[in-house]
């Protein structure tokens, strides 16, 4: 006669006797068997926000390329010694864009405006608010050093100078400094195509009627917006049923499309689970027991050459293992590089308990300078996905964390390329 297990409160207590994956070592297991995929094309500043830099880049050009003015004054050759100083004043001016042609003879003096590129004999500025002046004098007190208000040429980015290293993302304060040297193009890695596919009997797709046990597929609008904030190319993937043969159809037809596949739904090891069966069976499974919380059941392999984030159902452990394992992978293959989420130290205002073994993500805010996490942990509370601004953090080890106590919180901002 068979008997029943000892009952087990705790569904995300660790199994004896089962290798538990670290987080670290799976992440270093993705940091160390991928590599950037992407092709390269070079796009016109106006279509390369947000991309990945596929190569270093020089400036084509000085910034500033002439020496000019900071300010509203009047020009001549500097230094000039403490006291009062009285300078002709020479016929013309230097204005942004329109230069002086001629040469501002020692000791004179000349009217230039904020911008202007210094004419020859010029090297130093006085505000027009510190002379007096009339139509051919200009007076003053020194000491006034060599080069005040005024910039060198260069003084920002000289000529060749490298102004953008490969692998950054370009931002819209790159275009400007792209643009002020003279750079009208940038060579950029091809988006990465990360595909989303939903499995699960229960799941409709929104706008349709729900019937008794259907749910719907919250997943994968979740997860394809997510991808185009990261700057990622998202595909839609659609929805297959609980039925092997259909997913690795849809696998098949789905890993020439893509780069990446991120599927929710299966990952686990029961009878309907077949993601990671699939994976299995294939051989291409590297890891799916990580000791994490929430998102343990995740699977990650290889189908047809094409990584897939077997991603867990419940939308909350989708979310954290999205952002923790596949974001810093993808980053990789884009050619962005490995990066780690930026974390910052806040002062929590709750207590929470936790045994060791895993490492545990909660969903969080910062309000009133601490830290305060959701009420509630389930993974299914798709409430608290939207109620926080990012995640707390906490380690492998056994924890009793108390208001006051200083944790990770990692902002949902520092997730995005």
């Amino acid at each position: 006669m068979i008997k029943p297990p000892p009952l087990r409160n705790d569904c995300f207590a660790l199994p004896a006797g089962t290798h538990w994956t670290p987080v670290d070592e799976a992440l270093a297991t993705l940091r160390d068997r991928l590599a950037p995929i992407t092709g390269i094309e070079n796009l016109p500043l106006d279509h390369a926000l947000g991309r990945v830099l596929a190569a270093d880049v020089t400036a084509l050009r000085s910034n500033p390329p002439l020496p000019n003015s900071a300010v509203d004054g009047y020009g001549f050759a500097g230094p000039m010694p403490e006291g009062a100083q009285v300078l002709p004043l020479i016929e013309g001016r230097a204005a942004a864009g329109i230069p002086f042609e001629g040469v501002v003879p020692a000791g004179a003096a000349i009217r230039v405006l904020t911008g202007a590129a210094l004419p020859s004999g010029v090297d130093t500025v006085i505000l027009e608010e510190d002379v007096t002046c009339d139509t051919f004098q200009v007076a003053f007190h020194g000491p006034l050093k060599k080069g005040a208000n005024a910039r060198r040429a260069g003084e920002d980015v000289q000529l060749g100078d490298i102004v953008f290293s490969q692998g950054r993302v370009v931002t819209s304060a790159d275009l400007a400094l792209a643009a002020a040297t003279g750079l009208s193009e940038l060579p950029v890695r091809e988006q990465l195509r990360v595909g989303v596919l939903s499995t699960g009997d229960e799941l409709i797709e929104v706008g349709q009627e729900a019937g008794k046990g259907q749910i719907y597929d919250a997943n994968r609008p979740m997860l394809l917006g997510l991808l185009r904030q990261m700057g990622f190319a998202a595909v839609d993937l659609g929805q297959v049923k609980d039925n092997r043969d259909a997913l690795e159809a849809r696998l098949n037809s789905s890993a020439s499309k893509v780069d990446v596949i991120l599927t929710s739904g299966g990952a686990s090891a029961g009878d309907e689970d077949h993601v990671s069966a699939l994976l299995t069976e294939k051989g291409a499974i590297q890891h799916w027991r990580i000791a994490l919380k929430p998102g343990r059941p995740l699977a990650l392999g290889m189908w047809q050459g094409t990584p897939v984030f077997g991603l867990p159902g419940n939308p909350v452990a989708a979310l954290v293992c999205t952002l923790i394992f596949a974001r810093p992978t993808m980053g990789l293959m884009a050619g962005a590089g490995w990066a780690a989420p930026q974390g910052f130290l806040v002062p929590a205002n709750f207590e929470k308990r936790k045994k060791p073994g895993r490492r545990e993500y909660l969903r969080a805010r910062i309000r009133n300078d601490q830290v305060e996490v959701f009420a509630s942990e389930g993974s299914g509370r798709i409430s608290g996905l939207s109620w926080a601004e990012g995640l707390v953090e906490i380690a492998d080890d056994a924890a009793h964390i108390q208001p006051g106590d200083m944790v990770r919180f990692i902002p949902y901002s520092s997730f995005v390329m």
